[in-house]
């Protein structure tokens, strides 16, 4: 026994509380019913980490879902250290996520839209927006990625990228080490792409036809996760490109709500993800899932 007496044990959490030493968390209960879940996904997968929350009454493209939001939050502040280039895409899904942030640690590293995307429509679900808010939240720093999202003309995205002034953005995703991305859905009524005019409903349908089933910074693929039968649009999409997104070190989808499943396989199948943060019922779809 040390002999301390509680006053001076309180007074001592108190002190090591204001200096940053002690954090005083309440627990999640669900955090521990959904723990064996998170293993046997991460297993059945192959997923470095898996985090599940409970779900909630809408989809996150079309709601904020607290309990994601939440999870969300606590996983970044673990994991992101300073000195980081943290690269965040577009889309309703990290939209609706910022909308109801949770209190975080501090972190001196810096933001980094990995997609262009200027128009004056749906600023809000644009990278350099997500960025922009994402540093502020965490008192970060961030970059601008002033780019169209499509080009006419792979030769074209290609001179551009070349131009001087884009070799800040382009050289620090050279340097991302984290990717938080949305996961979109074969959908003309849900895909921001589709909604924000980005691509031709015609040609969705086409690549719907050819077995795309999602997409990743504006990157389509199939259930494998290859990109081969949508480079004709891929290769006009000005971010990193998916090769590029693959090799970096920490890849976190996050995607919630209905419709998922084929969505979640094939960017899973195609190592465009190794960490997942979803809800309850996507999970449990995940586990069911007979043919991987």
């Amino acid at each position: 026994m040390l002999q301390i007496s509680r006053p001076s044990v309180a007074r001592m959490i108190k002190k090591g509380h204001e200096n940053g030493i002690v954090k005083i968390e309440v627990m999640n209960p669900d955090n521990l019913a959904f723990g064996s879940m998170e293993r046997e996904v991460e297993k059945k997968f192959g997923l470095e980490e898996v985090i599940i929350a409970e779900s909630g009454s809408a989809d996150l493209t079309d709601a904020l879902n607290e309990n994601i939001t939440r999870e969300t939050f606590k996983f970044l502040s673990r994991v992101i250290e300073d000195k980081d280039f943290v690269g965040v895409t577009m889309g309703r899904t990290l939209r609706n996520l910022l909308h109801g942030y949770y209190p975080v640690e501090q972190k001196k590293c810096t933001f980094v839209p990995i997609m262009g995307g200027m128009d004056e429509n749906r600023y809000d679900i644009h990278s350099n927006h997500v960025a922009t808010k994402f540093a502020e939240i965490f008192h970060a720093d961030c970059l601008q990625f002033f780019a169209p999202l499509v080009f006419s003309k792979p030769d074209m995205l290609k001179r551009f990228l070349e131009e001087y002034s884009m070799q800040s953005i382009v050289k620090a995703f050279k340097k991302i080490s984290i990717v938080v991305m949305g996961i979109g859905v074969p959908s003309k009524e849900t895909s921001t792409l589709v909604k924000a005019g980005y691509i031709r409903e015609e040609l969705f349908d086409a690549f719907i036809e050819l077995g795309m089933v999602g997409d990743a910074a504006a990157q389509f693929y199939d259930k494998n996760g290859s990109t081969q039968q949508f480079e004709s649009f891929n290769h006009l999409i000005a971010a990193m490109p998916i090769d590029d997104l693959k090799k970096v070190r920490c890849r976190v989808g996050i995607a919630a709500g209905k419709n998922k499943l084929d969505s979640l396989i094939g960017a899973i199948k195609g190592k465009i993800i190794n960490v997942l943060i979803t809800d309850s019922e996507s999970a449990r779809e995940l586990l069911a899932y007979r043919e991987f």
